[in-house]
């Protein structure tokens, strides 16, 4: 048996039409996962390239900003392993942060993580199946961060909930982790890029001396759905080039 194969399991994938999560998909389904694309912008594209590679894989619609959109995901549908990657940023200083970019934050990247989970749950223990389930954290669920208290309160919230969860219920079949990522090239940082003196002073920071890729997220992904990771739970895995231990 190949410890990292995901032939026969079926995976669902929040926020799955862009960067991160679009890699995430696209590499399950490369390691013989069924991939159920979800998001509140169309996931066609992602579809499409798991398609045009051999993959299997269904689009949804939902939107997270109602954090009980993930309630009905479930039922009835085989799902297994769940990542929760769908997340916003609102930036401000905390002196003039509004209550609106407060709850619109904590409502898709804490709120809407605990229920679609809790819904998760629920229907793999019903099932008495097994389950994997991937938290997408932050470097902020470790720092503090500047002119973004609302994420940086929901990315710890996700590694506690991460811990919360993998407490209660490991010994019932379902693993719980989070990825911590560092700086990726993706879109949302296309503007740190884009500065000659910022980019040279995260580059200085990350002893790997390089920006992360999409899919270094997504082949952790990957390693903590698969059985090699079975004996991994309530982890918080960093995977940032070596960022947060400077």
């Amino acid at each position: 048996m190949n410890p990292f194969s995901l032939e026969n399991r079926k995976a669902l994938v929040t926020g799955a039409n862009t960067g991160i999560g679009q890699a995430i998909a696209v590499a399950l389904s490369q390691a013989g996962a069924h991939v159920v694309c979800v998001g509140r912008r169309s996931c066609a594209q992602t579809v499409d390239l798991i398609h045009r590679a051999g993959g299997r894989a269904t689009e949804v619609s939902a939107d997270f900003s109602d954090p009980m959109a993930g309630a009905a995901l479930f039922a009835g549908q085989g799902i297994d392993i769940l990542v929760n990657n769908a997340g916003i940023i609102r930036r401000n200083d905390s002196v003039d942060f509004t209550e609106a970019d407060w709850d619109d934050v904590m409502d898709i990247n804490a709120k809407a993580v605990f229920f679609t989970t809790q819904a998760f749950a629920r229907e793999v223990l019903a099932q008495g199946g097994r389950g994997k389930i991937i938290n997408i954290a932050s470097l902020l669920s470790f720092q503090g961060g500047i002119r973004v208290p609302s994420y940086t309160a929901s990315k710890h919230s996700v590694a506690g909930l991460t811990k919360i969860l993998a407490n209660e219920w490991s010994a019932k079949g379902i693993n719980v982790n989070a990825i911590a990522p560092g700086y990726i090239a993706t879109n949302n940082t296309q503007a740190l890029r884009d500065d000659p003196e910022r980019s040279a002073e995260i580059l200085g920071r990350i002893p790997a001396g390089r920006w992360g890729q999409p899919e270094d997220i997504a082949q952790t992904a990957v390693f903590l759905a698969a059985p090699a990771s079975d004996y991994i739970t309530g982890a918080v895995l960093n995977v940032d080039g070596g960022w947060l231990a400077r």
